[in-house]
């Protein structure tokens, strides 16, 4: 074998191995930058994991307050109106508030100073919903009936 043709099969060596140890460190570098970015993925994921569930808990102690918050009502000193005047609906509005009905039952109070109000008892930030401002709307503007419903458990066959 001639010198020539042992130069020209040494560097076609030295060219495929030259040319893997480069593909490595490239396939490398780019494995590299990519293991980075699934790193910084994975902290992003878990940092907005933990703001959704601390948001989850605060949303759930503000529910937690609102309810505990309506049930109480009667007894707080923002309450103005007698306990036994309330009657509690929870939705879509807390309570029907008979005022000066439990005066007028006992003998204490007259008929004209009953007054029906609707109340919904909010904490923190909470708003009506769009269905207490549609009802907060039909009192104001008189739309407020009282009706009798008699059944009659004689016709029913049973």
């Amino acid at each position: 074998m001639s010198i020539w043709m042992a130069m020209l099969i040494g560097a076609c060596i030295g060219m495929i191995l030259t040319t893997i140890v480069l593909s490595n460190t490239r396939n490398g570098k780019i494995k590299a930058e990519y293991e980075q970015y699934i790193a910084e993925l994975e902290l992003e994921h878990q940092q907005a994991l933990a703001h959704a569930q601390k948001r989850s808990v605060n949303t759930s102690r503000a529910v937690l307050k609102g309810k505990m918050a309506e049930q109480l009502a009667p007894i707080m000193p923002e309450f103005h109106y007698l306990p036994s005047d309330a009657k509690f609906l929870g939705d879509p509005v807390d309570y029907v508030i008979f005022d000066g009905y439990t005066d007028y039952r006992d003998g204490d109070g007259s008929a004209d100073d009953i007054e029906v109000v609707l109340i919904d008892i909010k904490s923190g930030g909470a708003r009506l919903t769009k269905g207490q401002v549609a009802i907060q709307d039909a009192i104001r503007q008189g739309r407020v009936r009282f009706e009798t419903i008699r059944i009659d458990f004689d016709d029913l066959s049973v």
